[in-house]
């Protein structure tokens, strides 16, 4: 190889790292990358949803036993259904986070 190859490709190389020093984010700023809502928050977050379809269920059956006239019984059979699916959701994706949860603990080390 040429000392022009060489230098050409060492001029090349520098280049490069300079780029790479541009896009590599300050090590001095320690600024953690936080997700907006945590896990936790979420799951929170759908559970009381959960929680407030159940409620609104069972506050549509009881106005309808006690004879309201404005609810009608398809809309107290579908709330109760929809409350029916969340909460089997809710508990299934419960049943995959702690089967989750047993497969990483029991993984060897």
């Amino acid at each position: 190889m040429s000392d022009a190859t060489i230098t050409s490709i060492l001029s090349q190389i520098r280049s490069l790292q300079g780029q790479s020093t541009a896009l590599r984010p300050s090590t001095t700023e320690s600024t953690p990358v936080v997700a907006e809502g945590s896990f936790g928050a979420t799951f929170k977050k759908a559970l009381n949803q959960v929680n407030t379809q159940q409620q609104e269920s069972a506050g549509l059956a009881r106005a309808f036993e006690m004879g309201d006239p404005n609810i009608d019984l398809v809309r107290v059979m579908l709330a109760q259904q929809e409350a029916s699916v969340s909460f089997r959701a809710t508990v299934e994706v419960r049943n995959r986070l702690v089967q989750a949860y047993q497969d990483v603990m029991n993984m060897p080390l």
